[in-house]
């Protein structure tokens, strides 16, 4: 089923895709928001700029987005997988607490904030470019890989895994991450590490045509929580 967002807005476009029962192609998209929220069982692919919030809530369906996407994608995602054949902005993955997210290009400040996960439930994003500053903030569960493949430089900006007091974050870098609040611990992957990533990164390159050599050819650096984290306390009785 093919569609013009243009032509029908974001409320009209949104009863379609929640009465749909095959895949859908959206045309003509220029920030129509909620794109997919709560979507279960379909494939949608978005050729534009999808509004903020696309993929909220989203509970197993697939998102295609040739094109960038604006803030807050995924935002509470449960499950099913966010392809982003772009860059994305702030506050990717944001309280997500299941499936993927992958995006070619650079994600903006505070992705994966409030990241959390449950049981067999653990999120994943994966952001080719770099990122913005406060990456991983607040984050509780599930795991963040930022590849930096068209950097040199640490692919990072400032103040990394603040308030973080669960999950993982991978940095492909020559060099570690600067401005680490005291919260958070670094350390090059080992192979267990890289192990765990394994999946991930080869479905990313897969995704995006990309060689596995490549993205493997630099590094990873580890960010776990301090055991001494203080933050620990005030989010869980462990």
């Amino acid at each position: 089923m093919n569609v013009s967002a243009r032509r029908l807005g974001s409320r009209i476009l949104n009863d379609e895709i929640r009465r749909a029962e095959e895949d859908i192609i959206i045309e003509d998209c220029f920030g129509e928001r909620y794109i997919g929220s709560c979507a279960s069982s379909i494939t949608i692919t978005i050729n534009g700029t999808p509004g903020n919030a696309m993929g909220a809530y989203l509970d197993g369906a697939t998102i295609i987005v040739n094109g960038n996407v604006q803030d807050a994608v995924g935002d509470t995602m449960n499950d099913g997988k966010i392809i982003i054949h772009g860059n994305a902005g702030d506050a990717l993955g944001y309280a997500m607490r299941g499936g993927k997210i992958y995006v070619k290009g650079d994600a903006g400040y505070r992705t994966g904030i409030h990241m959390k996960e449950y049981k067999d439930k653990r999120p994943v994003i994966v952001v080719g470019g770099s990122t913005g500053s406060f990456l991983g903030e607040y984050l509780a569960g599930g795991m963040i890989i930022v590849l930096g493949m068209e950097s040199e430089a640490c692919p990072v900006g400032d103040f990394t895994g603040t308030g973080m007091h669960g999950g993982l974050i991978f940095i492909r870098s020559s060099t570690p991450p600067a401005n680490l609040p005291k919260q958070v611990t670094v350390s090059l992957a080992d192979d267990l590490d890289m192990g765990s990533m394994n999946e991930y990164l080869m479905e990313y390159a897969d995704t995006f045509g990309l060689s596995i050599d490549e993205i493997l050819r630099k590094p990873f650096y580890r960010l776990a929580p301090n055991a001494k984290n203080p933050y620990k306390q005030l989010y869980t009785i462990y």
